[in-house]
């Protein structure tokens, strides 16, 4: 029937599509009609300079700097959270004692909200009372002001946020890994196959698919991740841990120049366009390979 009555079709979707132009759509084309007009604290009424903004955007030696950091920081953290995810998931897939509890535990990292696991690292890298310090120091060593040194604070940073967050790539290769068809592990032992030959030649092609989409998925999630960077270093020291979403709140809401933030937000929403398809495609084929 709703083959032959089409506008019933859309009649039916027409108050998800309402609700998704309204709550996405709308505020990204105002995103990039602001960046075209200039405010600041002094003058809040907003002037069309048309593309000044973005010249003097670009100009800045600070975007160069904000660009290099959001880069590094998603390619360490989702190369990180996904290695360490899936040594987990592989160890939890064992038939081990207190495996369940095992289970539990590795969740808590993710359950905590980003605030508190921010503040919570925070603390652990306090150059006086930290834990880590206090362990250097116990070894002869000596404390290092993690977040408080630009040659140590991206890192450390993105530590604390592979730490938040592997736990979302165990629950999601540990899914993907009990798919694995049990018949060809048992083949492959009985030939003779050991656990590296195994991993390499059936459990990994077993779940490509779901690597690749959970690699894209988390790369989004993290190049957006704002808590545990403004927490830790609010973008400092010397925007040594700046990326785009805390540029953005800092220039936004901290300076009231709604003009640079927006246009932040557009570069943003550009680089993030190269892998939001990716994803799509990714899921497209996936389904055809299903089918």
């Amino acid at each position: 029937m709703l083959t032959r009555t089409p506008w019933l079709t859309w009649l039916f979707i027409a108050p998800a599509l309402l609700i998704i132009a309204v709550l996405m759509y709308y505020p990204m084309v105002g995103t990039v009609i602001e960046s075209f007009y200039s405010t600041s604290f002094i003058n809040p009424n907003p002037r069309f300079v048309g593309l000044e903004v973005y010249r003097a955007v670009f100009g800045d030696g600070a975007f160069g700097r904000i660009v290099l950091n959001s880069i590094l920081w998603t390619v360490g953290v989702v190369f990180l959270q996904n290695l360490l995810g899936f040594l987990a998931a592989l160890l939890l897939n064992q038939r081990l004692p207190g495996q369940a509890l095992m289970r539990s535990l590795v969740l808590l990292p993710w359950v905590l909200p980003g605030v508190v696991a921010a503040i919570l690292w925070r603390f652990m890298y306090d150059p006086q009372l930290g834990l880590i310090n206090s362990f250097l120091i116990s070894l002869g060593g000596h404390g290092i002001p993690w977040l408080a040194d630009a040659s140590t604070a991206l890192a450390s940073t993105i530590i604390a946020a592979v730490w938040k967050g592997f736990p979302f790539s165990t629950v999601v290769y540990l899914a993907a890994l009990q798919n694995v068809d049990e018949e060809q592990i048992e083949a492959a032992i009985i030939d003779g196959a050991g656990a590296v030959r195994r991993l390499f030649d059936i459990v990994i092609p077993a779940v490509k698919e779901i690597i690749a989409i959970n690699l894209v998925l988390t790369a989004i999630l993290t190049f957006n991740y704002f808590d545990m960077i403004w927490v830790l270093t609010r973008g400092g020291p010397q925007n040594a841990t700046h990326i785009f979403p805390t540029k953005i709140y800092e220039l936004g809401f901290g300076q009231f120049r709604f003009g640079e933030a927006a246009t932040y937000g557009v570069v943003s929403i550009l680089l993030l366009g190269v892998l939001i398809p990716l994803y799509f495609l990714i899921q497209a084929r996936g389904r055809r390979v299903e089918a």
